[in-house]
């Protein structure tokens, strides 16, 4: 079981889809993720216990690798689609509620900024870490997130923007979800966001790269 699982791990972390994938050049012609993913079920692996030794480990050395500049966006875009191969195998066993996840969390790109690259490989590290995400795309107002946290009680919000133009409606999404739900987590991004700006607007976390929001994530539920 190990020995799979480590395969899986190793497949996810250098972004080995599946078996018909060029890339790496080095895994030509050897099973990807997606079957590795499939395998390690028919022999009897839990699926949590695929996502708890093997994906979210992947995940977390991408991560870590990213924040300290060994890897770029590529890589970790590879990575991510050999993640989202396997978890394709497990998501039937999330949704009928015979594996429980972390929790939810709601994220998007805040309206008026159509960027959704960082947002994007946000969203599939916190997938990649045993988190439900529910990604609301570009372009989201206060009310898209309002209605998806009254359709998701005591989820996380996480939100992005790219343009310093669209900082402000960032600014106005953070105050109108904490004056209705003024528990809510809420954690922000993207290249113009800062640390100090994230504690002016009244938001609860920063981070300058997606492994920092997962690392935060992780501490919610310890």
């Amino acid at each position: 079981m190990n020995e799979i699982l480590n395969k899986l791990a190793h497949c996810v972390e250098f972004g080995k889809i599946n078996k018909t994938s060029p890339y790496p050049p080095n895994m030509k012609d050897q099973d990807g993720a997606d079957e590795l993913a499939k395998r390690a079920l028919e022999e009897g692996v839990k699926p949590d216990e695929i996502l708890e030794n093997a994906l979210i480990p992947a995940m977390a050395n991408i991560g870590n690798k990213f924040s300290r500049k060994e890897i770029y966006v590529p890589q970790m875009l590879m990575a991510a689609k050999a993640m989202n191969s396997a978890m394709a195998h497990l998501k039937p066993f999330f949704q009928s509620g015979e594996t429980k996840r972390k929790g939810k969390v709601i994220i998007g790109t805040v309206s008026g900024d159509l960027h959704d690259i960082g947002k994007n490989l946000v969203a599939m590290m916190i997938e990649g870490g045993g988190w439900e995400v529910i990604d609301l795309g570009v372009d989201v107002g206060a009310d898209k997130f309002l209605k998806a946290l009254d359709e998701n009680p005591g989820a996380i919000v996480g939100l992005s923007a790219l343009l310093t133009t669209t900082m402000e409606n960032m600014k106005k999404i953070v105050t109108t979800i904490k004056e209705k739900y003024s528990t809510s987590k809420i954690l922000v991004g993207g290249a113009p966001v800062t640390k100090e700006y994230c504690e002016k607007i009244g938001a609860d976390f920063y981070s300058p790269d997606p492994q920092g929001a997962v690392n935060y994530l992780k501490q919610l539920v310890c």
